[in-house]
């Protein structure tokens, strides 16, 4: 684990969170934007994870971000952006992973709400995490629907309570049913604008994504060519 919280190493003074970023291999990442991307499929996927955590860093809210991910490209871009690294994913998937993120958050940062965010997420605004993070800190469990209203793009847990996160495919119905509450919030479309597929792209691209994923799109204008 390297780094932590702002570069001096001390978590923002005034903050509430510690956020979860689970980064995949990159060799495994975002598969389904080869379309778009093509041999820079893996270059995108950083690109997005980078803005994604620097963006969250922005954040007036976030005390410190915890990037879970045994990537040695991504473990570099991350940390050189003062995210903590997590290394050491337990395996089985994206929620050990996050649960294994929110042990070493909560050991660092006891007092905090842990949250679990999704890495890809390439348009997403300081001031409209900070809004649902806010709107979070009401509930002991809460989290954000993606766009499509299927999946989940940020789940919450203030101090004393488990995240026990649910993600993948249809994870809107799985953390309903689990008890956690559902934010219903406007004006935070870049927090819901999670990015799979080329059309997620052509959507995030529509909202102004961040400096990285913006100068690689610019570097391979094929990418954005082929977002329909």
């Amino acid at each position: 684990m390297t780094g932590f919280g702002e570069r001096g190493g001390a978590s923002r003074v005034g903050a509430r969170w510690s956020l979860i970023v689970p980064v995949k291999h990159l060799g495994l990442a975002k598969t389904r934007l080869a379309r778009a991307a093509g041999d820079h499929r893996e270059d995108l996927a950083l690109a997005i994870a980078c803005d994604t955590v620097a963006a969250a860093r922005s954040c007036a809210a976030v005390g410190a971000v915890f990037a879970v991910t045994d990537d040695p490209r991504a473990r570099a871009a991350l940390s050189g952006l003062g995210a903590v690294v997590v290394g050491g994913e337990p395996g089985g998937g994206l929620n050990p992973a996050l649960e294994h993120g929110a042990r070493a958050a909560l050991g660092r940062l006891p007092g905090f709400g842990v949250c679990a965010l999704s890495a890809d997420l390439p348009a997403l605004r300081p001031a409209e995490l900070a809004r649902v993070l806010t709107a979070a800190s009401a509930h002991g469990r809460s989290f954000l629907p993606d766009s499509p209203g299927v999946g989940t793009t940020l789940l919450a847990a203030t101090p004393g309570q488990r995240l026990d996160p649910a993600f993948e495919g249809a994870s809107r119905a799985r953390h309903l049913a689990a008890g956690a509450r559902e934010l219903v919030l406007p004006g935070v479309e870049s927090v819901r604008r999670d990015v799979d597929t080329p059309e997620d792209l052509t959507a995030a691209l529509a909202l102004g994504v961040g400096p990285r994923t913006r100068e690689l799109l610019g570097r391979v204008p094929a990418c954005a060519r082929s977002a329909p």
